[in-house]
């Protein structure tokens, strides 16, 4: 973990609920010598990385070019390139573990189980990630409670061992659909394509639809899996609230 730029007195990951948004983000920004948002481009994305350089210019951005992304993904990541004071890395799989990967399973193997299709999201996004993440002492992630039961229990802060312990944190988890919305609109952001087509979550095109009338957010990935865990494993143990890691906090955050 990253040493402090001064003293501040110990804050666990708790009492920074009901803290808005905006602080959370300057409070990480003030702790932490490197941060990076990650980001998928769907709308809470989009509204993190707009508030982030509302408070700190040339932002770390960091984004999973899967090989199975839409074209709209693309199309809007070239937007907001433009339009934001982004330090945008775009991170791809390990061509040799891809290749690998495809030579044992071939380039579908999502379709025929949910260890396949947890494989592939290893090997086209977890992994990346892991190794972006090196170096750094905290990542921002636009996860939201409401979006599944698998995210319910999502702490706003905590450490995230999988990627060496350092700090996860997630400053919309409290925030519904329409408070997402209402931001973008007032801020005038551009919006993913596919948002107009039906989808309310986007991830890889294949595994990826449009959901119905009913349906959670995220019942639109990987659609054909019955009674699974809709989540790729960048975001394992969601559905745990921890309290958090006593970290230091600035006095804003009191």
């Amino acid at each position: 973990m990253d040493t402090p730029r001064r003293t501040h007195r110990p804050l666990s990951g708790a009492a920074l609920e009901g803290v808005a948004a905006e602080s959370i983000l300057t409070w990480a920004f003030e702790r932490f010598e490197r941060v990076a948002i990650v980001a998928s481009f769907q709308a809470e994305s989009v509204v993190l990385m707009d508030m982030a350089c509302r408070i700190r210019p040339h932002v770390d951005v960091i984004t999973l070019d899967t090989g199975r992304l839409p074209q709209e993904t693309h199309d809007l990541i070239d937007v907001l390139r433009r339009r934001l004071p982004l330090r945008l890395r775009v991170v791809s799989p390990d061509p040799d573990e891809l290749e690998a990967m495809v030579a044992e399973h071939g380039v579908n193997l999502f379709h025929r189980s949910p260890e396949l299709r947890r494989h592939c999201c290893d090997v086209r996004k977890a992994r990346p990630l892991a190794r972006a993440l090196e170096g750094y002492g905290a990542w921002v992630t636009g996860l939201r409670r409401e979006q599944s039961e698998s995210r319910a229990g999502t702490p706003v802060v905590a450490l995230d061992r999988a990627h060496g312990g350092i700090v996860k944190i997630a400053p919309l988890a409290t925030w519904n659909r329409e408070r997402v919305r209402e931001y973008l609109e007032t801020h005038d952001l551009p919006q993913h394509a596919l948002y107009r087509r039906g989808y309310t979550s986007i991830g890889c095109a294949p595994c990826t639809r449009a959901t119905r009338p009913g349906e959670d957010e995220r019942a639109g990935r990987w659609w054909w899996e019955i009674g699974a865990v809709k989540e790729c494993g960048l975001h394992a143990a969601e559905n745990t609230h921890a309290g958090g890691p006593a970290v230091a906090a600035p006095g804003a955050i009191a």
